[in-house]
């Protein structure tokens, strides 16, 4: 039996009489509780007004992580979030860790359906079935064959392989079959406690059709760490220049303490969308459609980078992971991108032949660390509370479509979202935070946010 609870009050009349609400049984969602303050300025927010699909529970800091929104045929949402990150306090006490969820009011209300513990999972369509795709040591996947209403146990899909890493990035869809990315952590010797110099993207690819919970369904692309890429890395003498690239010294394998309590991470990569070029007149079109184009948050301690790799579907169905070439023949490791510090969500819209981007804004990575105000969370690229909405004809020439919606303060992160079309709308779901968060990062909220008629937004 699943319930749904739309007003806050309702909650702490539970918890006042000494009631509970269960884990496994309801998820409570409060859609009166939107905020109303507008964006500032000109500029005005297009979704500002939200619902909390998810709160932190009391008690201590719990952050809540990994949105994933997906929209079916005729318009019901399945969604899911998870609570807290690995290794934590809450997962520590045998509390369940993620929340599939389904809605049947346009995402006013939602009900759930399943609490997996699976992490940094994705939901995804395949066939006629629903997926949602993570990690737990190895990875696991669930399925769904009744649009998201139950869920099979988490299958393991055996790649006797460790260290898996993702987020909910998007999902690619072609010639039957469907492709997602998750990262594999390849070496331990970056002690820095961010290991992503260690991340290699790894492009996952099954048949629709077949079942995406056996082991056999699954093809993975080769692996190639960002630390492996650039000259003299991991001697911290970086062949690179001209780009202020990185930004920040780094001390591999050790963190770099630019200022206390703002460390400079060794470089790395992480968080990766996967598209295909569909215009025949682009630079990087593959005539055999044969070539998925990787574009991952860059980690350089700047802004306005994002990081670029390829991968090529061999003739005997291999696929090989490379970094991408300019018409010049130089290697094109970094590529100018919107919000590429952050993580960032990619789709695809036929009906305008656009990539859209919805990823994060900062508006003073230049102030220098020892002066950012103390609630700022790590470097001052780090800046989270601005989610905003690009569209491109080609993925690499952006277009400001519009500010999303913007948090309370520098704690009030509105950051790591995910969405999808519904209609003529964009639905979204966001890693969120107001003032009682722990930090930007370790947010306490999860928003749901619906930007209507979208499409109106080109020019």
């Amino acid at each position: 039996m699943a319930y749904s609870f739309t007003s806050r009050r309702i909650l702490r009349w539970l918890v006042g009489i000494g009631g509970s609400i269960p884990l496994c049984t309801a998820l409570p969602v409060f859609a009166a509780d939107a905020a109303k303050t507008p964006a500032p300025g000109p500029i005005r927010a297009l979704a500002q007004d939200h619902v909390v699909f998810d709160e932190s529970p009391p008690g201590g800091p719990t952050p809540l992580n990994t949105p994933s929104i997906l929209r079916l045929d005729g318009g019901r949402l399945v969604a899911a979030s998870e609570r807290s990150g690995v290794n934590s306090e809450w997962r520590k006490q045998g509390n369940p860790w993620a929340r599939l969820t389904t809605s049947d009011d346009g995402g006013l209300t939602w009900t759930i359906r399943a609490t997996p513990n699976i992490s940094q999972a994705r939901l995804f369509r395949a066939g006629r079935s629903l997926y949602y795709l993570g990690h737990d040591g190895d990875l696991k996947i669930m399925r769904s064959d009744d649009r998201g209403e139950h869920w099979s146990a988490p299958a393991d899909l055996g790649t006797k392989k460790p260290n898996w890493y993702a987020t909910a990035c998007n999902v690619w869809h072609a010639r039957g079959n469907v492709y997602l990315v998750m990262e594999r952590r390849l070496y331990e010797d970056n002690k820095s406690g961010w290991t992503i110099s260690n991340l290699a993207p790894v492009l996952l690819r099954a048949r629709e059709q077949d079942d995406l919970t056996q082991p056999a369904s699954w093809s993975y692309s080769s692996e190639l760490a960002f630390a492996d890429l650039i000259p003299g890395y991991r001697q911290n003498d970086l062949a690179l220049d001209f780009f202020g690239v990185p930004f920040f010294a780094q001390k591999f394998p050790q963190a770099n303490q630019v200022s206390p309590g703002h460390p400079m991470h060794p470089m790395g990569w992480l968080e990766t969308n996967v598209v295909q070029i569909t215009d025949p007149h682009h630079q990087w079109f593959d005539p055999q459609q044969r070539t998925f184009h990787l574009f991952l948050r860059a980690h350089t301690g700047g802004t306005g980078f994002a990081a670029i790799a390829q991968v090529i579907e061999n003739v005997d169905g291999t696929m090989t992971t490379s970094l991408v070439r300019a018409p010049s023949g130089k290697t094109q490791l970094f590529l100018p991108f919107p919000g590429g510090q952050m993580r960032f969500h990619v789709l695809y819209d036929e009906q305008t032949q656009l990539y859209w981007l919805l990823g994060t804004q900062a508006t003073d990575s230049m102030t220098r660390p020892d002066a950012l105000p103390a609630d700022r969370y790590q470097l001052p690229n780090n800046e989270r509370t601005r989610l905003v909405l690009h569209f491109s004809k080609n993925m690499v020439d952006w277009c400001f479509a519009g500010l999303v919606a913007i948090g309370p303060g520098n704690r009030g992160a509105r950051h790591y979202a995910s969405m999808d079309f519904d209609g003529d709308d964009l639905v979204i779901l966001a890693r969120s935070g107001d003032e009682r968060a722990q930090s930007a990062h370790n947010g306490n909220l999860i928003t749901f946010h619906r930007v209507r008629n979208f499409r109106s937004l080109v020019y």
